[in-house]
């Protein structure tokens, strides 16, 4: 499964007349990557494993459109491998040795199989992400509690490099759409060689 929230905050306290949260980062910027690569995989029909892109409503509730979905397909006994979620990637990190941080990054061994298959370190560690707990604060995480599958998110939002988390600044031009398309173009390799493996090699530590 590779998914990503797509709703937002709504309307909050107005800041010079706009009291819309349009959360073009949070998470716009995450169902964008979803799309690219549901339209990628859907136009070249190169994965060997089925796969699910699921845009998930609530988030921001309570993560309560994920809760929903793991529930229905636990329920249907459906054969879940893993679940990739796309959260804050609008906007790139800044004096990082890598392109995203992964939440939950020594519970598995996805960051190793994601750097080994791109040949770059795509996925890092972010302390802060272990310190806000943003494992369990996104849409992977009802899928690591309900199926106990390895369920990350990749993101590149570190609390430092954007300043309109959660505001009405949270605007498309914004984003750096260059750095969005880098992320896909990057990441199609990855997904495919892991779609693809013969082997269910993503494991929990």
């Amino acid at each position: 499964m590779i998914g990503a929230h797509y709703d937002h905050i709504g309307a909050i306290a107005p800041e010079n007349g706009d009291y819309i949260a349009n959360g073009a980062n949070d998470n716009a910027s995450g169902t964008s990557t979803v799309l690219e690569l549901a339209r990628y995989f859907g136009t070249q029909k190169t994965n060997e494993r089925s796969l699910i892109f699921a845009l998930f409503s609530a988030e921001e509730k309570g993560l309560l459109g994920s809760k929903h979905l793991a529930k229905k397909l636990k329920e249907k006994d459906l054969d879940l491998y893993t679940m990739l979620n796309f959260e804050m990637v609008g906007v790139p990190l800044q004096n990082r040795d890598y392109l995203m941080y992964l939440t939950g990054y020594n519970l598995s061994n996805l960051a190793s199989i994601s750097n080994s298959y791109s040949e770059q370190n795509v996925a890092g560690f972010l302390p802060k992400a272990k310190e806000f707990n943003l494992f369990n604060r996104s849409d992977n995480a009802p899928f690591h509690e309900i199926y106990n599958v390895p369920s990350h998110t990749y993101s590149t939002f570190d609390f430092t490099n954007f300043d309109h988390y959660h505001q009405v600044g949270d605007e498309a031009d914004e984003m750096d759409f260059d750095h969005m398309a880098n992320i896909v173009n990057t990441l199609i390799p990855v997904m495919e060689s892991i779609i693809n493996s013969p082997e269910k090699e993503i494991k929990y530590n």
